[in-house]
């Protein structure tokens, strides 16, 4: 969940947890502490030491990388990169790409061309082989997962939920349908405004335990309990509406469907065969049950990765195996009804749409993208061979507080990158 940001908040530079000495020492002095329980991990600028330390304070299951080969991505670094220039959204004054990186609160970011790392950064408490909270990205790797089961016969798209959880039957989701589930245009009475304290989504992860549950607290226990409970308001289908739950109904469905609890269905169906260099992990509730809609943590390079497979169809380069069908990374770049994605009213993003819990452009160049709060992101870009993997910790939540300085400097990335010779 969003912290509430200071009224001021510190820039990149001084915000560094490296900087202000977070959880350092034996124990800690007061003042440097971080915790779950009096949320604190969710205050800014405690995020910035927060996101890359997870596991340090919620529980959580891992997805095991398994024994096999990594895949080596090749290195061809340029310095040419963070002069790059673009004019962000509702500007009078360009920036550059090196500069969008503190603007951004970046903790790392990687640039794939042509399946080469062209630039790899790392700011704070993030390194490369350090696990940081990916938020919303993980509905985009539920939502390959989702794709990937209809693919094969697993899942049919049109069937309701309830077909595997006849638990749901008397909630909204027991009519809902996978593909309604997949391109979020269920009609639920259930708010994910964050200004909004009375907002569900505040119920749901107190449920889950993803934030702290006050001492009289009385509510449902775990992330199932609570999805039993939410009710229809209009008519499935007509819409686009992001909301959370739809992904963790999903995840519920894909378990009883396969036997596999997410993490392991992760692991088996996509994070092994990939040839990660290092474990996921997920943060779970009380039950064990992982966090589908934003709980999935993993390193930078294996986040490129992901990337870098979608880029090119799913299949990996140096094995010449396939992992995720092309036909269904096709469907996913072609997008969705833009008319029913304008509904939502996302300013920054018209045009847009949304298909198996991703999010496409429609921009000349065909580009994707996974998107989480505070800046969390995979940037697919076909047409110009290049992928952009992106972890931060920005103090405000929405991306459209980071769109303006991160969807321009993608597209002008990407064009610098078409401009050189191959």
């Amino acid at each position: 969940m969003p912290p509430l940001p200071a009224s001021h908040p510190l820039d990149a530079r001084a915000s560094d947890p490296a900087l202000l000495g977070w959880m350092v020492g034996s124990p800690p002095p007061p003042e440097k502490r971080i915790r779950f329980d009096d949320g604190t991990c969710r205050q800014f600028p405690q995020i910035r030491w927060a996101y890359s330390h997870q596991r340090q304070l919620v529980p959580t299951r891992a997805v095991p990388r398994g024994t096999g080969p990594v895949w080596e991505l090749p290195r061809a670094p340029r310095e040419d990169l963070d002069a790059v220039r673009f004019m962000p959204i509702g500007a009078d004054a360009p920036m550059s790409w090196g500069e969008a990186f503190d603007a951004n609160y970046t903790d790392g970011i990687v640039v794939l061309h042509r399946g080469r790392i062209v630039q790899e950064r790392y700011a704070g408490v993030l390194r490369p082989e350090v696990q940081h909270l990916a938020m919303s990205v993980t509905k985009s790797f539920v939502g390959l997962l989702g794709a990937m089961l209809v693919a094969d016969g697993t899942l049919d798209e049109q069937a309701p939920a309830s077909n595997w959880v006849p638990e749901l039957s008397g909630s909204a989701f027991g009519h809902a349908t996978v593909r309604q589930l997949l391109d979020m245009t269920t009609a639920l009475r259930y708010s994910e405004d964050y200004a909004n304290p009375a907002a569900e989504i505040y119920d749901f992860v107190r449920a889950g335990h993803v934030v702290p549950r006050p001492a009289d607290y009385t509510g449902p226990d775990g992330f199932h309990a609570f999805l039993r409970m939410v009710q229809a308001q209009g008519t499935h289908g007509e819409a686009f509406a992001y909301k959370t739950v739809n992904t963790d109904v999903l995840a519920w469905v894909m378990a009883r469907a396969t036997g596999q609890a997410l993490d392991m269905l992760l692991a088996e169906r996509l994070w092994q065969p990939l040839g990660t260099e290092h474990d996921a992990y997920f943060s779970v509730d009380a039950l064990g049950t992982p966090f589908a809609g934003g709980g999935l943590n993993l390193a930078l390079r294996d986040l490129a990765r992901v990337g870098e497979l979608m880029r090119l169809r799913g299949t990996r380069p140096d094995t010449g195996h396939s992992i995720v069908p092309g036909a269904v990374i096709d469907d996913i770049a072609r997008g969705a009804d833009p008319a029913r994605f304008a509904k939502a009213g996302y300013g920054l993003l018209l045009g847009w749409s949304y298909r198996s819990m991703w999010w496409v452009t429609h921009n000349p160049h065909g580009a994707y993208t996974a998107r989480g709060v505070h800046g969390q992101g995979i940037y697919v870009d076909p047409a110009a061979e290049m992928v952009v993997a992106r972890f931060a910790s920005h103090p405000m939540a929405a991306n459209a507080h980071l769109d303006p300085t991160s969807l321009p400097a993608y597209h002008a990335l990407a064009r610098h990158l078409m401009a050189e010779p191959g």
